[in-house]
């Protein structure tokens, strides 16, 4: 394929969203849509892109950076918004894609098929992207001649009984030639009801110039091409989006004991012959290696997690996690910016949250690392081969030496030597008959109050 340069728009204030978030930072699968759309064009190595926003998008604009943006001072129309990128592309010779911010599922397939086809030899000026969706309603018709070339594109409202019966749809997805680009957009006029530029007329002006206008349909292998515009419509997405990617991970090799109720991230990476129980969670910037276990109700995000690990089940792994080869994270475990070596242990009832621990080394039910202090964070170190005590406290920063152990219910303040024995606790008392004596004192008490 030649250049290609791609106009991303996503000036739309999506007010069927109910949001103050711009309509393509609302996230699919931990992403955001537009995310969505720029991660699909970055397969197709693109010359050029820009993002079309309204004015005080700055969120947007952070979110496709490096990409740059152009503000659309008024929202006159998708040709007026393609427009705008007028100066920022200047003179282009390839393939100029426009897309949408609010079209995530436009995958790099159906792109790169658009471009094949603007390619071709007839070399069409535009090539719109058609779809067939389930229900019709709503979208513009594509009246073709038969053998793949646009003759127009009927809006429902203009269309006759037998244009509705047509299933072929306006996407609005389309390749433009880009030496024709700005011919085709400075001659859009605004004589419609709404005193808009639409683009879907340069498919109109093209004919007139006596350029051919093409058609392709997406892959059938491609997602439903869907423009989400309000919350049904991106619960629909997400479901669609989630659908993939568990078909993605089972094809390569995961296990999912229950499917429907395993939720991924776009990003996350599962190795071969993991096995995942029901109800788990990956938020972004999860790596799973081969041989992994995770089981029931575990919600994991940020973590990486090495080969043999089993994790869970109950279990929740924050943001820097790392945990080692063989390692066991058990129920009600917590851990957030926490290194386990190989083999390390936490099966029960912990928080291990800034903290390294060494290999083998095991920690006891109920304990935790106080890492934070009301103003700063502090680490907590553990050796190898250290075994803390059920119900401990290690009072962070404190460095628990190489084969040390600390005894239950200890609250350590200070760094222990290896191989040393750290035990920090009252001393216990026992004191003979005083529990027989005091149940008779409160039982005489309570007879004398009836």
């Amino acid at each position: 394929m030649g250049e290609i340069a791609a106009i991303v728009l996503a000036a739309g204030k999506g007010t069927r969203m109910k949001s103050a978030l711009p309509k393509v930072l609302h996230r699919i699968a931990g992403r955001s849509m537009i995310g969505h759309v720029l991660d699909n064009l970055a397969a197709l190595k693109v010359a050029k892109t820009a993002v079309v926003i309204a004015p005080g998008m700055e969120s947007v604009a952070r979110e496709v950076a490096p990409h740059p943006t152009v503000v659309q001072q008024q929202q006159l129309g998708t040709g007026h918004a393609v427009a705008a990128t007028k100066a920022t592309f200047g003179s282009f010779d390839g393939t100029v894609l426009v897309l949408f911010g609010d079209a995530p599922f436009v995958g790099a397939a159906t792109m790169t098929h658009l471009v094949r086809r603007r390619e071709a030899a007839d070399r069409p000026a535009v090539v719109v992207l058609g779809v067939r969706p389930e229900d019709t309603a709503g979208f513009g018709r594509l009246v073709t001649d038969g053998t793949g070339n646009l003759e127009r594109i009927v809006e429902q409202r203009d269309a006759t009984p037998e244009e509705l019966e047509i299933d072929l749809c306006n996407s609005g997805v389309m390749a433009v030639e880009g030496a024709a680009l700005w011919n085709l957009i400075d001659a859009i006029e605004n004589k419609n009801a709404k005193s808009e530029y639409y683009l879907t007329d340069i498919v109109a002006i093209a004919q007139r110039k006596g350029r051919t206008v093409a058609v392709v349909e997406a892959d059938e292998d491609e997602i439903p091409l869907i423009g989400v515009n309000d919350r049904i419509e991106l619960a629909q997405a997400e479901a669609i989006c989630q659908q993939m990617l568990r078909a993605d991970a089972l094809a390569n090799g995961a296990t999912m004991i229950d499917p429907p109720s395993v939720f991924l991230s776009k990003d996350t990476r599962l190795g071969q012959d993991v096995t995942i129980g029901p109800n788990v969670v990956f938020g972004p910037g999860v790596t799973v290696a081969d041989n992994v276990e995770i089981r029931a109700f575990c919600h994991i995000e940020g973590a990486a997690i090495e080969s043999g690990a089993v994790i869970g089940p109950f279990a929740r792994l924050r943001q820097g996690s790392k945990i080692g080869a063989n390692a066991h994270i058990g129920n009600f475990v917590e851990t957030k910016n926490a290194v386990l070596g190989k083999g390390a242990k936490a099966n029960h009832l912990t928080y291990l949250g800034d903290a390294e621990v060494g290999a083998k080394s095991n920690i006891g039910a109920g304990t935790i690392t106080c890492n934070y202090d009301g103003f700063l964070k502090e680490k907590t170190t553990i050796g190898e081969n250290v075994f803390i005590g059920s119900n401990s406290s290690l009072v962070a920063p404190v460095t628990i030496g190489e084969g040390a152990m600390v005894a239950a219910g200890s609250v350590i303040t200070r760094d222990v030597e290896p191989d040393a024995m750290a035990v920090a606790r009252g001393a216990q008392t026992d004191k003979p008959g005083w529990a027989a004596k005091f149940r008779a004192a409160r039982e005489a008490f309570k007879n004398s109050r009836g």
